[in-house]
């Protein structure tokens, strides 16, 4: 049996509101072996992003844990998640979230360089052309298509070999014949770099893709068959 990768332990979040308190996640219980895709689905609202944000360390839950590889998340200050996420993270947003300053090229090699690789230059040139972008190396955002930035972000995401995955709603901003090549894209990098995959989307095709389905509900994640 895989060692697991990711795990939560009751975990929750509530926040304030002018009607009173807002339950997000109430005691949310999931494990995720290593080199398993997973789907997290659930309607607009369901707390599918505010779960991927706490996965990542990127929140804080009112309860509750989340372990990634053996290492409690929440016992480690800022500095310490932000270093256990370099290591151990990619990410892949609806939203693409690149540097609009920096090249395609730039973009791809910031993380390598966080992580000192000598080669960061040489190796993201290499992960660019795996994602058929050998001729944009030194285009700005501004200057690429939708289908375009999404391919720098999933370079980006996965040149540092990460033991994890996260994507949230990765093709929410692209057509659907994009959005299908995107997600080819995704699924094959995964396969071969045998990254373990936790991927949040509304598509019920796009999750049926994944190895596990889980459904958000009002706060609460169940298993699907």
């Amino acid at each position: 049996m895989p060692h697991s990768i990711l795990k939560t332990q009751a975990l929750g979040k509530r926040v304030n509101s002018p009607e009173g308190e807002l339950v997000l996640l109430e005691r949310v219980d999931m494990c995720v072996a290593a080199g398993e895709t997973v789907a997290v689905i659930g309607a607009s609202g369901s707390g599918k992003s505010t779960l991927l944000g706490l996965l990542a360390g990127l929140d804080e839950p009112s309860e509750g844990e989340v372990y990634i590889a053996g290492q409690a998340l929440f016992e480690l200050d800022e500095d310490g998640r932000a270093a256990l996420r370099a290591a151990k993270l990619g990410f892949v947003f609806q939203s693409f979230q690149l540097l609009d300053n920096l090249t395609a090229l730039e973009n791809v090699m910031l993380p390598l360089e966080l992580a000192g690789r000598k080669d960061a230059e040489e190796y993201a040139k290499e992960v660019l052309a795996r994602v058929e972008l050998g001729h944009r190396l030194l285009h700005y955002p501004k200057q690429l298509s939708g289908g375009e930035q999404q391919r720098v972000a999933i370079a980006r995401a996965f040149a540092p070999n990460p033991a994890l995955m996260l994507a949230d709603e990765p093709t929410g901003n692209l057509d659907s014949a994009t959005g299908e090549r995107i997600i080819e894209l995704l699924f094959q990098l995964n396969s071969e770099q045998q990254t373990t995959l936790v991927l949040v989307t509304h598509d019920r095709e796009l999750a049926q893709r994944c190895q596990r389905r889980l459904e958000l509900h009002q706060g609460q994640l169940r298993e699907l068959s």
